[in-house]
């Protein structure tokens, strides 16, 4: 990639940065892990993590926050797709 870098600025082409084909990894509601909305699950499976997990900081955010959390579940739910790959 260096070289092809070099090449390039040796023509006088300025620098070109080629990237290959990278999957971009989406935040998706989930349809398996879904107990309301598929937040929690989606952004379970995002991060790779146990979506029971991710309930239990939500819960405690939650409560914390006085209910602010309540008003962010209802945001990402309607703000983050469904994952259409899922049953529904």
């Amino acid at each position: 990639m260096i070289n092809n870098i070099i090449f390039d600025i040796q023509r006088g082409q300025g620098v070109k940065i080629k990237e290959k084909n990278k999957e971009v990894k989406r935040l998706y509601r989930s349809g398996k892990d879904r107990i309301l909305g598929g937040v929690c699950g989606g952004i379970g499976e995002f991060l790779g993590v146990d979506p029971v997990i991710i309930r239990l900081i939500w819960i405690l955010f939650t409560f914390a926050s006085l209910g602010v959390g309540i008003l962010f579940y209802l945001a990402a739910w309607f703000i983050i797709p469904r994952n259409s790959k899922h049953k529904w």
